[in-house]
């Protein structure tokens, strides 16, 4: 006889009793009406679902609301199943590919004859709105794989999805009104909990990533629970088009990119100028403890072989193909890594020199498909502040605080806010479980005993070991995945990586991959859009611009910018005949930190009126030599602000 009750827990400790079959919108209104109506959805133990869904005896059970961040996934994902209602009522032919939550919004894939118009998207989002008016419930049912098919009969995207199911994997659809999906949900009650969302943009798209396959239209859009979050979202992304790297690298001459090197950045002269100083600035802190190395660029593929990286790896990498046999027997490196340990194994190594630091700037390439490269933040070709430390189990501790220490002070010298991620195994890995288990354990322990914050990101780690990501964001709050620490007892396996120990015998050791900027070329955009273009002092590769007021002042200008240069800042002297006034503008417009401005008094005096950046028509008027003194200190504590 079926038992007529439930019992189950929630967040608190506390347990309910509910009749058998009560849904996760039940234990809402038996908890009070404030949270009934409140309610999103519902975690049960680890799983987000349905309200309406029957909860399991025995259960760890939550209510989500809008304050949940799971909650806006769940928001997210029933938008995007608008967004598709809407279009099939607007192009009732239009083949419905997939619609997931992303991070800040959602998008849906189509197969349409044509790119959808932006006039397109504004009927769609009308019909979108008369699809949240209408409140339709989302209602979720079980269907084996033969009603599936009959259902999405003139879906084949739908059709070739069933057929990639696993044998007894529960396949579910959804319907909200008029529209019917195959769908995992969860969803909101009804559509008309679709309030606040916007659509942005259409794309193209291949068909699951894959560009042998057809091309499908992809419209991004967004969702919020309130309203004046969407508008601060849709603020921050116009401040993001202003701020946009590729335009601004264009403006102010620090790179180009050329369709016959696709993902591949050329430096001008002034890009080069800043990539330089933030190579100097990693350098400066690498001498204490580090040992800069230059390794080769092209490998064999046994090298790959042995770690990993040609069985795990190889379609990111680019290969080359033996003249005769017309197989790939060689590979331009994605990662430094095996090259390290091979200068590593080329002698033998104490437990005294450990922790040893390898660290290089080589050049790496990585065969990024062509539809996901942009501007400098994903390339092809790239170059890394790499390191590798070669260690003793028992160092992890100190060397993760002392790694971690290294990378959050060196964000903040940008003025980049740091947050921390804990990455756990892949499902795609390399190694034993065991080994797994001890490397998650001791860099969880290590990362612990920072006593700084972070998340955890189940599945994210690399496939030879767990991780620490560390994100930054940035002056309008949008996030980067930067630099990285990796705890590796892999590598060491398969490379055979010992020292020898006080007892004078032979020991594995574990090491330590660490990034900081990720790349130069990917922090330099970054960069670019944080400070919009206008660098601080150190980093601006036109320091200070000195601009006579007529022709009388000319010599007495060139005294200026060659004291500067003397003093080692970057001075251009702007001698063009144009106005005053004209270039004030035009060195306002490069962003130039400084303007020196010299007339007949100045000349006279040995002084010169200097114009801060963003300081409007205010000027001060100093001596030369108290430039000069102002000037190194700003770059010498690599301040954000200026001193003058």
């Amino acid at each position: 006889m079926p038992a007529a009750e439930l019992r189950v827990t929630l967040p608190d400790g506390s347990t309910k009793v509910l009749p058998a079959g009560a849904t996760g919108a039940d234990l809402a209104k038996s908890i009070g009406p404030g949270l009934a109506k409140a309610a999103i959805a519902v975690r049960v133990n680890d799983e987000v679902r349905d309200l309406s869904r029957p909860l399991p005896d025995g259960a760890t059970v939550a209510i989500l609301t809008e304050r949940d961040p799971q909650a806006l996934d769940v928001l997210r994902h029933s938008s995007a199943h608008a967004l598709a209602t809407a279009v099939r009522q607007l192009f009732p032919q239009a083949g419905i590919g997939f619609g997931p939550p992303i991070e800040d919004g959602f998008y849906y894939d189509f197969e349409v004859p044509t790119p959808f118009t932006p006039e397109d998207l504004e009927r769609i989002e009308a019909k979108m709105h008369e699809v949240a008016a209408a409140n339709y419930p989302f209602v979720r049912e079980e269907v084996d794989r033969a009603e599936a098919k009959r259902r999405f009969v003139d879906d084949p995207l739908k059709l070739e999805r069933i057929d990639d199911l696993g044998e007894n994997e529960v396949i579910s659809v959804y319907t909200d009104g008029p529209f019917v999906d195959l769908c995992r949900g969860p969803h909101v009650p009804g559509t008309g909990a679709i309030k606040h969302f916007k659509l942005l943009h259409g794309a193209g798209a291949y068909w699951r990533g894959d560009e042998r396959r057809q091309m499908l239209q992809r419209i991004y859009g967004t969702a919020w629970f309130k309203k004046e979050e969407l508008e601060a979202y849709l603020h921050r992304l116009e401040e993001a088009k202003k701020r946009d790297h590729r335009r601004l690298g264009r403006e102010l001459d620090l790179f180009m990119l050329h369709h016959w090197a696709p993902g591949a950045v050329f430096f001008t002269s002034r890009g080069t100028t800043i990539v330089n100083e933030i190579q100097a600035y990693m350098r400066e802190l690498h001498r204490d403890g580090y040992h800069e190395v230059m390794t080769p660029l092209l490998y064999n593929k046994a090298l790959w072989e042995q770690s990993g990286h040609w069985g795990k790896y190889r379609e990111n990498m680019f290969l080359v193909l033996d003249k005769e046999t017309g197989e790939p027997d060689f590979s331009l490196k994605p990662m430094n890594c095996p090259s390290h340990y091979l200068m590593f194994n080329a002698g033998k190594h104490s437990y005294r020199e450990l922790p040893l630091r390898l660290t290089t700037f080589d050049v790496l390439h990585r065969n990024e498909v062509s539809g996901s490269l942009s501007g400098l933040v994903r390339v092809r070709q790239f170059h890394q502040d790499d390191c590798h430390i070669f260690l003793m189990e028992g160092q992890i501790a100190a060397e993760v605080k002392r790694l971690t220490d290294f990378i959050l002070n060196y964000y903040r010298t940008f003025g980049l806010v740091p947050q921390l991620k804990f990455c756990t195994r892949p499902s795609v890995r390399i190694g034993e479980d065991a080994l797994w288990d001890r490397a998650e354990a001791g860099l969880k322990a290590a990362l612990d005993a920072t006593g700084e914050a972070y998340e955890i990101n189940p599945g994210d780690g690399a496939f030879y070991g767990p991780k620490i990501d560390f994100h930054v964001a940035d002056s309008i709050g949008r996030t980067w995945q930067l630099g990285t620490i990796q705890l590796d007892y892999q590598a060491p396996e398969r490379f055979d990586l010992k020292y020898v120990g006080e007892d004078n015998s032979e020991h594995r050791l574990v090491v330590i991959h660490r990034a900081v900027s990720g790349s130069f070329e990917r922090l330099l955009g970054i960069l670019i859009e944080h400070f919009a273009g206008a660098f601080p002092l150190w980093l601006s590769p036109e320091q200070v611009r000195v601009l006579p007021i007529s022709e009388g002042q000319l010599e007495a200008a060139r005294g200026v910018a060659e004291t500067l240069r003397r003093s080692g800042i970057r001075v251009h002297l702007d001698e063009r005949s144009d106005t005053l006034n004209y270039k004030i503008r035009d060195g306002e417009m490069q962003k130039v930190p400084y303007l020196a401005v010299v007339g007949q008094r100045e000349a006279e005096a040995g002084t010169v009126a200097v114009r801060a950046r963003g300081e409007g028509k205010k000027q001060t008027v100093l001596p030369i030599e108290e430039v000069v003194r102002l000037l190194a200190e700003e770059v010498r504590t690599r301040s954000l602000t200026p001193l003058i």
